[in-house]
């Protein structure tokens, strides 16, 4: 016999706008306690240092976690230059220093390099794997790694802003696995001059943006209970770039129990496409399109 989940069965979105100071994780189990959730996750983790839009999936909306994580995101940054750190950004000590400092024309004519399909290594302190271990974990303890480049797709990476010469302002947007703190270290690499990271917002990721997201005092306010019912998103939202099939009612179970049932296909759809197929408006499955039938690779409970 299964072991019952305690907690609410309660599906969907929390979009928080994380503080400084306070981990991804941290962020997901106050969410997870203060509206007794049976399960929680997050779609993309964030540094403690950084800010900005952390999406926390409730219920069946972690099975639509990777639409959220594997979708372009934005950030906005700030690099401090004439410095590298041990963390690529100001939570490190300082291992290099320059007196050199870019002009505007410098700083523009390097960013091409860093847009479309680039390979970035990651930081030491990051959450990679080395042979089964966090690499945050054995720099921590002093080992010096040699972590592979991976590859990463830049989209745009644009300097907004320039307060002084120590410093510019970058927005950027990226695929999955990107690092910010990378991307300071390698054009500073570049120019001459070295960086890091000084500030770091994520402004947006896949279908959810900043505009109505809960801040963490607003979090902090609130009990156990259904006080932040009214934040959630359904977990819909995270499907909005797969093609909608409807399914008629005697599908539903079908769907639901894992086998292969009748739909009514978005426009354009082809055999093998991914899609999820909907009735009445709600998620029944994401599955494989296959000439009027979807195989389910995903259901979700009514």
């Amino acid at each position: 016999m299964g072991r019952t989940r305690k907690g609410r069965a309660i599906s969907g979105f929390v979009i928080v706008d994380k503080p400084a100071g306070i981990t991804s994780t941290s962020v997901v189990n106050k969410i997870r306690w203060t509206m007794q959730a049976q399960k929680a996750g997050h779609a993309g983790t964030l540094d403690p240092a950084a800010t900005g839009l952390l999406a926390v999936a409730l219920g069946e909306a972690t099975k639509v976690l990777p639409y959220v994580t594997d979708a372009l995101k934005a950030y906005e940054f700030t690099v401090r230059w004439g410095q590298e750190t041990t963390t690529d950004d100001a939570e490190g000590a300082a291992t290099r220093s320059s007196d050199l400092r870019p002009s505007d024309a410098q700083i523009e004519a390097a960013l091409p390099a860093f847009r479309g399909d680039i390979m970035q290594v990651p930081p030491a302190f990051s959450a990679v794997k080395v042979e089964g271990e966090r690499a945050y974990d054995l720099a921590r303890d002093g080992e010096v790694l040699d972590l592979a480049a991976r590859p990463l797709f830049v989209q745009k990476l644009e300097l907004t802003g320039r307060a002084d010469p120590d410093h510019a302002v970058f927005e950027m947007v990226c695929g999955k696995g990107g690092y910010v703190r990378s991307i300071a270290r390698d054009l500073g690499r570049s120019l001459g001059c070295l960086g890091h990271v000084t500030q770091l917002r994520r402004i947006w990721s896949g279908p959810f943006s900043l505009h109505g997201a809960v801040a963490w005092p607003e979090i902090e306010a609130v009990g156990q209970g259904e006080a932040l019912d009214a934040r959630l998103l359904p977990l819909e939202t995270a499907l909005v770039g797969l093609p909608e099939c409807r399914c008629p009612e005697a599908s539903v179970a079908l769907l639901r129990n894992g086998g292969a049932a009748m739909v009514f296909p978005a426009d354009g759809l082809q055999w093998g496409d991914e899609a999820w197929a909907s009735r009445e408006g709600r998620a029944i499955a994401v599955g494989v399109y296959e000439s009027g039938t979807l195989r389910p690779t995903r259901v979700f409970a009514a």
